[in-house]
């Protein structure tokens, strides 16, 4: 049964975690962890003209929290803070909805769909999306206070 969802494309992008360790000078860092089952994921973004220039994030997770994690880390830079929430929004719906799996950049996403059916698997899966939108949301927030300021 949970083969499903521990499949050999689950398990090779666990395996291998692009852009491991921490940025020196992110634009934001934000934290989403799992209370259910202790994972954890902790994400440096920069961005410039509201598009991710750089990216790392340190991965305490699961299989599932690190595969989402790696497809995040393979097809982050250069997206952009609107494209970012799309895909948020997408595996929430994939998940939770039974919405289709996100297209484009974040096609990679599809191969989480079996996590549908496993609601303990649902927080873990999701840690980088949230990670990334809270890093995305300090930015903004930090725009809009220098805007005013300025």
């Amino acid at each position: 049964m949970l083969d499903d969802i521990y499949n050999a494309k689950i398990l090779e992008f666990a395996g291998n975690i692009p852009r491991i360790g921490r940025l020196e000078h992110p634009d934001a860092t934000a934290k989403a962890h799992s209370k259910l089952c202790g994972s954890t994921v902790l994400v440096d973004l920069c961005m410039k003209d509201g598009v991710v220039t750089d990216f790392a994030h340190d991965v305490k997770a699961c299989a599932l929290g690190q595969a989402s994690s790696s497809i995040m880390a393979q097809h982050v830079i250069g997206a952009t803070a609107e494209e970012l929430r799309e895909v948020q929004k997408s595996m929430r719906a994939m998940l939770k909805e039974g919405g289709e799996p996100p297209k484009g950049r974040f096609e990679d996403l599809r191969f989480l769909e079996p996590v549908r059916e496993y609601k303990a698997r649902h927080a873990s899966t999701m840690l980088t999306f949230d990670a990334v939108v809270d890093a995305l949301d300090q930015i903004e927030a930090k725009a809009k206070e220098n805007g005013a300021a300025a």
